[in-house]
């Protein structure tokens, strides 16, 4: 599943304009209302921003991981709420349908989803599971054809705005054999939405708690028809969603350093440019060296991706991918902190944007899986290797 490199370019460079002459010019009115406007939401489903991931053959534009990198390397560059209202549909959201659904389900979703008529969320972490999601506690009891579930989950990204989700629940024992993946719309009855969440940083993006009560699921609404996978088919989106994540922060960094050149070049002190001492030039070294290695992570896992089969799982390039999203995520809070640091006292106040994306920036080192749920990934698998 790719684009032709030529076609591929035009969408590339048509995402470039659309970030440049539409999203940047509105990263003050993201930060200073909390919201993406409605145009903008509108102008991305034209473009086909909400279908990167999803095929054709299903209305989507059918990007490889590689392709899907470079996108959200741009989309990075800008303020994070902007991605953030596509995120789940191009990611978490419809990549467990789309790899373990039945035909059925692709063929009634993923079209919707790929067009942006309908935003599908990823509804696993809870009060008491995030990153131990083997033990959450959302309970599915079948009854007759349905499921009712009932329970809580938290921080659920883009749930204000959501049509349906991509939702686990714990339908037989304990552990992780016992979790199903439901696709739930969000207007049945016995659903409540929480008040949305005041957050750090990524103003605009939008996240509250989802409440459960005997919810009835048609059993046909279990993501490939069959209980007790739905862990497996968590697990198999991190590792495309890792990496998208790993790029989205790459372009952050490039977004923050350029920033932070462009300070360096016309702010003075001792009668010249802060840019042309030796100890300033350091951090942005720095800076640049590791956002080249991070960049370089991410090219050559997206390669690994794309050449294993298509919804399968691979130890090792899953190994790769958490090394990937651990450097790059902790890179470019590094490159962040240098930004403020370079801008002295401007960069502590609002009016400077380093100051909003050090913030920003600082959620993409817990989801997607924290810091150290990717060390313990890396390391067991090279216990396991050895």
């Amino acid at each position: 599943m790719s684009l032709d490199s030529e076609t591929f370019s035009l969408l590339k460079s048509s995402v470039q304009r659309f970030i440049q002459q539409r999203l940047v010019p509105l990263e003050n009115h993201v930060e200073e209302h909390d919201e993406v406007p409605d145009d903008i939401v509108n102008a991305m489903k034209e473009i086909g921003l909400f279908g990167l991931s999803i095929p054709e053959e299903y209305g989507g534009i059918g990007l490889s991981m590689a392709q899907e990198c470079e996108v959200a390397y741009e989309l990075g560059q800008t303020a994070l709420a902007f991605r953030s209202v596509a995120g789940t549909n191009i990611g978490i959201g419809s990549q467990g349908i789309l790899m373990d659904g039945t035909p059925e389900q692709k063929a009634q979703y993923l079209p919707k989803i790929a067009s942006g008529e309908l935003i599908i969320s990823f509804a696993l972490t809870e009060p008491d599971a995030g990153s131990d999601a083997a033990s959450l506690k959302t309970r599915g009891v079948k009854d007759g054809d349905d499921y009712l579930l009932s329970g809580g989950k938290r921080y659920i990204t883009n749930a204000p705005r959501a049509g349906a989700f991509t939702l686990m629940a714990r339908t037989d024992g304990p552990g992780a054999g016992g979790i199903s993946a439901f696709i739930v719309p969000a207007n049945l009855p016995g659903i409540t939405l929480g008040k949305p969440d005041k957050k750090m940083g990524q103003r605009g993006t939008k996240t509250c708690d989802v409440m459960l009560d005997n919810v009835r699921v048609p059993v046909a609404n279990i993501i490939g028809g069959v209980p007790g996978k739905g862990f497996k088919t968590a697990m198999k989106v991190l590792d495309r969603g890792r990496l998208h994540v790993s790029a989205l922060a790459c372009g952050m960094a490039n977004r923050i350093l350029q920033e932070t050149i462009a300070y360096a070049q016309q702010r003075k002190q001792f009668g010249q440019r802060i840019g042309d001492f030796q100890l300033v030039q350091a951090m942005l070294a720095d800076s640049q060296a590791e956002l080249f290695a991070g960049w370089s992570m991410v090219q050559a896992c997206a390669g690994r991706y794309d050449a294993k089969p298509f919804g399968q799982t691979d130890p090792d390039v899953s190994m790769r991918a958490s090394c990937t999203k651990m450097f790059t995520t902790e890179m470019v809070g590094r490159v962040a902190d240098r930004g403020v640091q370079v801008h002295g006292g401007a960069g502590y106040i609002n009016e400077y944007k380093v100051e909003r994306f050090y913030r920003d920036v600082r959620l993409l080192r817990l989801y997607e899986g924290t810091t150290q749920i990717q060390q313990l990934i890396i390391g067991k698998n090279l216990m396991r290797q050895a």
